[in-house]
């Protein structure tokens, strides 16, 4: 079933599926800024970046039998992150995949994901971090259905504009 992550709606709290369906499509440009100031929390790799091969699954028509699309590179990591900076706090796990190579990305992705699970910091970061990318994801979305609109053929207006209409038929009535 298809699920909006993009959109919680309005009075939704935040929940970690929506933060990494965001996290994971957001540029560089976008993390690393917003990030900046928490790169140097003390953190341990679980999963040091490692990229490889997943296959993605599609459905015909978006209902039908699924079928192997084919196969797209992903970058994952899994990091902890001494979030609170004090002795004898329990560490946060930061997880991240990331379509394509960039092991920046996906680090920061994952420090985003640990970060984010403290209640502490989660509004903060979902003001400055995750509001500019569903702005930047939006606008995306409405470019790519800008183009896709300027190639839409109407096949209704093609066949009233294909037939005869000379006004032949109005006057045998």
């Amino acid at each position: 079933m298809f699920q909006a992550f993009d959109n919680p709606g309005p009075g939704r709290p935040l929940s970690r599926a929506h933060w990494m369906a965001l996290l994971a499509r957001a540029p560089i440009d976008l993390l690393a800024p917003a990030l900046h100031d928490h790169t140097a929390l003390p953190a341990r790799w679980l999963r040091a970046p490692e990229t490889g091969l997943m296959m993605v699954q599609g459905r015909a028509g978006g209902t039908g039998e699924r079928f192997n699309l084919g196969e797209v590179t992903v970058t994952r990591c899994a990091l902890r992150v001494d979030v609170d900076g004090a002795d004898g706090a329990e560490p946060t796990v930061g997880v991240a995949y990331v379509l394509g190579r960039s092991h920046r990305q996906v680090q920061l992705a994952a420090l985003a994901d640990a970060l984010l699970q403290d209640p502490a910091r989660q509004a903060a970061l979902d003001a400055s971090l995750l509001d500019p990318i569903r702005r930047h994801l939006a606008q995306v979305q409405s470019e790519r259905q800008a183009r896709t609109a300027s190639t839409r053929v109407d096949f209704f207006t093609v066949a009233r504009e294909s037939g005869s209409n000379d006004g032949s038929d109005e006057d045998q009535e």
